[in-house]
């Protein structure tokens, strides 16, 4: 009888992945999907399986993001709606009222494209591309760690097969990232009212977008008709679109800001291996909150922080000046006040979506500080004028800072003395100063602590006159 061939690393390999994926190991599909927050049907988890199997046997140096792109959709068409008609007809004469009412109130011009009105499902598809450009680098951190974790653990007999283990782990392990990611996406689209609804430039530029479906819900928590809401969103959205438009520079500069700020975090071998140590892999619900809570993104450091703050910093503004610029343009809406707060009350709260986001990723999408920018642009609005306030979005370097947000008079100062600094105006004022001296026009002490007289000379001990001298240069008052 002829020998039977002996199994080798990539068949052992396949033989626990098999085992693994078709439940015989220590955690069956239906618990890595509930840990993972995802749903539990038998569909969903052969599907998820499959994608598991394929992310393995491929196991490249990046992350298949396509399996995000299939869980969003999947999640936005369920208890989604197409546009009907009506609707649509209302929209389209909402943007249009937007668009004249924008032009009173901004210098930016009007977009060349007709704006757009997406399903839940399309605004799905057409946003994960650049959620999958955010949440990459923490991806491929998680699967690196993975991978060492398995290097780190494995004896010196199976070095030889690590290869193929850590290539299919860190396929399985992006894969796993990916479809959490595809939840998240898939949750907010039953969110988000527009396409710039996040603060994050989700769209491509020359794109301005409504989710009517989720307009329509937004309105109903109001007292306020649903016409007003339309019209007011509209032109919240119009303002964000013509700004990143405008400002050609800033959405890739936001966007090269979050994923730089995202390859800064590196999940470290001892945390995966603590978090280990820590979790029976046969309780759920243990596993769900380890994931939920974001146990495997270590604290910030320094230059994160520093990182972190300017990019807030440019989001506040952005979002600041679409609500300056809103509050001008929607004057004419009787309730725009009532609808304005909602909005200010809706982005301080977030919603759960975006707090899996921030676990996800360790991102926050809500800018602090956004009444202080508001305010600031307001100030520039108010004492240069909207065309000017327009014209400081033309440069990087013309936008304003954290230190304008924290003192606007400064920094409208500034604008009116273009070339001044703080530093010369400290320097004009000591000279001033020094002058006053030299010239008299300042009380000094006498050798016994008495004030001498501005215009005659020494007195008595007792006070100064009030600068009704001789006529002197230094005698009037000062």
């Amino acid at each position: 009888m002829p020998d039977q061939p002996q199994p080798g690393p990539d068949d052992d390999f396949q033989e626990m992945l098999r085992k693994l994926l078709s439940g015989e190991g220590q955690i069956d599909p239906s618990q890595l999907a509930g840990a993972a927050g995802l749903p539990n049907d038998p569909a969903f988890v052969a599907n998820l399986m499959s994608q598991l199997q394929r992310a393995a046997q491929s196991g490249g140096d990046g992350i298949d993001f396509s399996v995000a792109s299939e869980r969003a959709t999947a999640i936005a068409r369920d208890g989604g709606h197409p546009v009907d008609p009506a609707t649509a007809q209302a929209s389209d004469q909402a943007f249009q009222v937007a668009a004249l009412w924008l032009d009173e109130a901004t210098s930016v011009p009007e977009l060349t494209a007709t704006p757009s009105l997406y399903t839940r499902e399309q605004w799905a598809k057409a946003t994960t591309p650049v959620w999958a450009q955010i949440a990459e680098p923490v991806a491929l951190s998680i699967s690196n760690a993975l991978t060492e974790a398995i290097e780190q653990r494995a004896p010196e007999q199976l070095k030889a097969m690590l290869g193929d283990v850590s290539k299919a782990m860190r396929g399985v392990g992006g894969a796993l990232f990916a479809i959490q990611l595809g939840q998240v996406v898939g949750q907010l689209s039953k969110e988000v009212v527009s396409g710039g609804d996040v603060g994050v430039p989700l769209l491509d530029e020359q794109v301005a977008a409504l989710l009517p479906q989720n307009v329509a819900e937004f309105a109903e928590g109001l007292d306020v008709p649903e016409d007003e809401v339309r019209i007011y969103l509209a032109v919240r959205e119009l303002a964000h679109a013509r700004l990143f438009r405008s400002a050609r520079w800033l959405r890739l500069h936001i966007i090269s800001s979050i994923t730089d700020y995202a390859r800064g975090i590196h999940i470290p071998f001892d945390r995966v291996e603590e978090l280990a140590s820590e979790i029976d892999p046969t309780n759920q619900e243990q596993l769900r909150d380890a994931l939920a809570s974001g146990a495997l993104i270590p604290p910030r450091t320094p230059e994160q922080e520093a990182a972190l703050g300017r990019l807030e910093t440019v989001l506040a503004l952005v979002e600041g000046w679409v609500d300056t610029v809103t509050a001008a343009a929607t004057t004419r809406l009787p309730k725009s006040d009532a609808i304005a707060e909602m909005v200010r009350r809706r982005r301080a709260a977030g919603g759960p979506a975006e707090s899996a986001f921030a676990t996800l990723v360790g991102l926050e999408l809500r800018p602090r500080r956004l009444r202080e920018a508001a305010a600031l642009w307001q100030r520039v609005t108010e004492e240069l004028g909207a065309e000017e306030r327009d014209t400081l979005w033309s440069h990087f370097d013309a936008v304003p800072t954290s230190e304008d947000v924290d003192d606007p008079d400064a920094f409208v100062l500034r604008l009116r003395n273009p070339g001044r600094s703080a530093d010369d105006d400290a320097f004009d004022k000591a000279l001033e100063d020094l002058l006053n001296d030299a010239s008299g026009d300042r009380p000094r002490e006498d050798e016994h602590g008495g004030i001498e007289d501005e215009g005659d000379g020494p007195t008595d001990d007792g006070p100064a006159d009030d600068g009704a001298g001789d006529g002197s240069p230094g005698a009037g008052p000062r």
